[in-house]
């Protein structure tokens, strides 16, 4: 499923999402223009988290020449030293990414879903929810695989903690919603908490299934589920503290006896 649009409109500009969209795809573009590359330095290797004072050293396959012609082969390579603190890549992680289309849908899932919850936490709220999320969300990961030395990068964990979000503060929204039934793209209208629900639950079940095999699998499941399990749980918090409206004030009337605010 492949969102278009929601049926809540925004009632003030979301300078912070779009500040965080224009954040990832400046640094794509630097990334994509770097000789060194950056995923290695800034990306999160949770194997360099455990261990923040290891040398590590991956296996890679790389192409070498030989009298036959270029071959593949297993090549033993040293990952170079976080330009961060190793702990400080759990956030810095959130704005690589690995492809354009991996920057596309993130970005678009970012402008359909976040300026609404960007609406009910305000500017600064908001900024510190989508950091907060990325950061579990890579804390999330890191649970699951502290020893693996690929690096984790993209900021679908935080934007998985905006859906998350989004689940609990509108509950009744809907999206149109691009579907692919036999090679025909349909599209339909879902309630956000089917859309958002079925989401998550693929993200759960892929995780099981690579359990052990994230290197294998390309994609941090789990770091998609934590980010959403954290947001709704934030925004449930969130949400669950009243709004200081000042002293409640006690109304009178002939017959009632009821309080007003």
């Amino acid at each position: 499923m492949f969102p278009l649009r929601d049926d809540i409109p925004s009632h003030r500009f979301p300078i912070v999402n779009y500040t965080m969209i224009a954040a990832c795809v400046v640094v794509f573009v630097v990334q994509s223009n770097s000789p060194d590359g950056l995923v290695d330095q800034f990306g999160m290797i949770p194997a360099r988290v455990s261990h923040p004072n290891q040398e590590l050293v991956v296996q890679r396959q790389v192409i070498v020449e030989t009298p036959a012609g270029p071959r593949r082969a297993i090549q033993e390579q040293r990952v170079p030293d976080s330009v961060l603190p190793p702990f400080t890549t759990l956030l810095s992680c959130v704005f690589l990414h690995g492809s354009l289309m991996h920057l596309l849908g993130n970005i678009w899932f970012l402008y359909v879903f976040g300026d609404n919850v960007e609406d009910r936490l305000g500017p600064f709220g908001y900024a510190f929810f989508y950091l907060g999320s990325g950061i579990a969300a890579s804390l999330s990961h890191y649970a699951f695989q502290p020893e693996s030395v690929v690096p984790t990068i993209g900021a679908s964990g935080a934007v998985a903690g905006v859906m998350g979000a989004y689940l609990w503060l509108y509950p009744h929204a809907k999206v149109v919603t691009i579907i692919p039934i036999l090679f025909i793209l349909q599209m339909i209208v879902v309630p956000a908490p089917i859309f958002l629900g079925i989401w998550f639950v693929l993200q759960l079940i892929q995780g099981t299934f690579s359990m052990g095999g994230t290197e294998a699998a390309g994609v941090a499941w789990w770091a998609h589920a934590g980010g959403f399990a954290f947001g709704f749980a934030a925004a449930w918090f969130l949400k669950a503290i009243p709004p200081n409206d000042g002293p409640r004030v006690r109304v009178i009337r002939p017959g009632n006896s009821d309080w007003g605010g």
